[in-house]
């Protein structure tokens, strides 16, 4: 099934403000937030997709890729997304000040969050760059990484922390003129996760954490663009006691082709021929993503000309077919002639052959480009 628009999901134009998105997403979170619909599994999906869809749109990076992308942006491979794959945990530990105090102060009552439960604290997330050719870009590729997460020492125990008793928060009641009001607040023992360092290791560290090379298989779409960040869930920092992961966040590079250039989906390659190929044409190899192709010249091929070839550019990443290659004919005029080649062209110059005549298919390179992308 295909996932919904953002947008949509919100109830929102895409011109909304920063403030108009949060307002739309606390009213939906409200609306299906587990606490008033208990084990009601249609509301705990919207109550999730809900909050994917803020996760990007509120974030301006992530929203200006979706609004060129669409979910491809996200999730064209398996364990990358914007908000995919969210859980409760997430959602919590993300977005929990967005509901304020419309559930007491706390999230009871589901996950074990807030009021009487133990709050999951998330690991911190890693960025990577990940360098890549266009031929890997155009069709896809799986890297092997090799990162420096911290995870859990071999060994590690923790105990349950006594200032909030393992629920991550510590309550207080003060009487008002307005009469008794009670505030929540993160403990500060235990920074929220319920649950201290009991014993570690000699390794470890203070929070009962060790460094580790790991090596991470990234499986990277077709049509990803440099800057591009795809996101691998759970491979960030481990967090201390029953934490979660944080995840790997990894940016894209693209490195320089030698002979191609890109623009958008469209592969641009610039096709020199000397004076004689021009005038009776012949056949040239040029480079592809996917290969090296043979194109035939045309003779009276003029400097300047376009030729297309249909989908040897790149996929769209949105999965909406392929590119173009556009080779641009450039007629190449030597620098030094021989005393013969001199004469002969001497003698050319008068001849009606030689003269420009410019007909309606022998536009500027201008309208040649202005038509192509129009």
């Amino acid at each position: 099934m295909a996932k919904r628009d953002y947008y949509e999901i919100l109830g929102i134009s895409k011109g909304a403000t920063a403030d108009e998105i949060k307002k739309a997403y606390r009213k939906m979170a409200l609306k299906y937030h587990p606490d008033k619909n208990p084990d009601d599994k249609d509301a705990e999906a919207k109550f999730k997709e809900a909050a994917e869809a803020y996760e990007v749109l509120s974030n301006p990076d992530k929203k200006a890729r979706y609004d060129q992308f669409g979910h491809q942006a996200f999730e064209g491979a398996g364990g990358f997304g914007g908000g995919g794959g969210m859980n409760m945990e997430d959602i919590f530990s993300q977005f929990g000040d967005i509901f304020g105090g419309a559930f007491g102060g706390g999230f009871s009552g589901f996950g074990g969050f807030g009021g009487g439960g133990q709050r999951r604290v998330k690991g911190s997330n890693l960025r990577i760059r990940v360098k890549l050719t266009l031929d890997e870009i155009a069709n896809g590729v799986e890297k092997k990484i090799k990162v420096k997460r911290k995870v859990q020492a071999p060994g590690v125990t923790y105990k349950t922390c006594s200032t909030c008793n393992g629920s991550g928060q510590v309550t207080r009641i003060t009487n008002t003129i307005l009469g008794r009001m009670q505030t929540s607040t993160t403990c500060t023992t235990c920074g929220g996760a319920g649950q201290i360092l009991d014993k570690k290791p000699a390794d470890a560290d203070a929070q009962g954490l060790k460094l580790v090379e790991e090596t991470v298989s990234i499986k990277i779409p077709a049509g990803v663009v440099d800057g591009m960040q795809l996101k691998v869930s759970g491979k960030g920092n481990e967090a201390p006691g029953n934490g979660i992961p944080g995840d790997l966040l990894v940016a894209i590079e693209e490195a320089p082709h030698e002979t191609l250039s890109r623009e958008g989906d469209n592969l641009h390659f610039d096709l020199y021929i000397s004076i004689p190929e021009a005038v009776l044409g012949g056949s040239k190899e040029i480079d592809t993503v996917t290969g090296k192709v043979r194109i035939k010249i045309e003779p009276g091929v003029q400097s300047g000309k376009i030729l297309r070839l249909k989908g040897k550019g790149i996929p769209s990443i949105n999965g909406y077919g392929r590119g173009d290659l556009l080779v641009h004919i450039n007629v190449w005029t030597p620098k030094t002639l021989s005393k013969d080649q001199k004469e002969f062209f001497e003698s050319m110059k008068d001849n009606e052959h030689f003269q420009p005549k410019p007909d309606k298919s022998d536009r500027s390179f201008f309208e040649k480009v202005k038509d192509m992308f129009s």
